[in-house]
């Protein structure tokens, strides 16, 4: 089973549209997926449609049994939902002299053992101990770059934070997504020129600027049901395959 991040500490980069996005692509071609929410904004649930009731911090907090706290959101997509009880899990983490790092991975490992295919952890933005907790969760990080200078300067000091995990932990940063491509705006092209010089290997297709992606949470759909036509579905489309491949 393959255990990604989709992280980066800048936000506005298209994080969790990234991950819904790549999860539903993953279903679609036929493998089990478990996206969890690690972001006390929780956004996952409800860009999916999905009122969730209990998740991540109630499954942590031994609240709820992994058969309460699960969803199923699509066919062989599960989630496990954020929110604002998961301010009560960072104090928890925060609070242990050690191990701390470990919390989440102790919850989740009993419940993603031989069931998935894929784990993908959707962190917030920014660097904190739920962030950490999830990073030392994964093997594989996906950084989500949108195609702007500040987020250029993100990506380097992120790659800095991870080096510190890299210490204790077996992870890797293999995929840079650009998200956001503008063809109209010179600077996109500029930083996407940048990033392919920089980190050929680890480059994936661009994901392009669509209107339709932003529409898609009002609607609780992923990209692939509200515009399965569109420039950004065939764009994640080709991350999905991407993803596959490297299986």
């Amino acid at each position: 089973m393959r255990r990604i991040a989709v992280s980066l500490s800048k936000g506005g980069t298209g994080k969790t549209s990234t991950a819904i996005s790549l999860a539903h692509g993953l279903a679609m071609a036929g493998k089990k997926v478990l996206l969890v929410d690690t972001d006390t904004q929780g956004m996952v649930a409800p860009f999916l449609g999905i009122r969730a009731g209990a998740g991540l911090a109630e499954l942590v907090s031994g609240e709820a049994k992994p058969e309460e706290a699960v969803i199923e959101a699509r066919e062989r997509l599960w989630i496990l939902s954020g929110g604002r009880g998961l301010a009560g899990v960072k104090r928890h983490i925060t609070r242990q002299e050690i191990g701390g790092e470990r919390v989440l991975q102790e919850a989740l490992d009993p419940i993603v053992a031989r069931r998935y295919d894929y784990l993908l952890l959707d962190t917030a933005p920014g660097w904190d101990a739920l962030t950490i907790a999830a990073l030392f969760c994964a093997h594989e990080v996906l950084a989500p770059v949108s195609l702007e200078v500040a987020s250029l300067l993100g990506l380097v000091e992120f790659m800095k934070s991870l080096e510190h995990i890299q210490k204790y932990h077996h992870l890797k940063l293999r995929y840079i997504v650009p998200t956001f491509l503008d063809g109209r705006v010179k600077k996109s092209e500029e930083i996407l020129a940048q990033l392919q010089a920089f980190y050929p290997g680890q480059l994936c297709h661009p994901i392009r600027y669509s209107v339709r992606l932003s529409e898609c949470p009002g609607f609780g759909k992923t990209i692939h049901e509200y515009a399965p036509g569109s420039g950004a579905s065939g764009d994640y489309e080709s991350l999905t395959q991407r993803i596959i491949r490297d299986e």
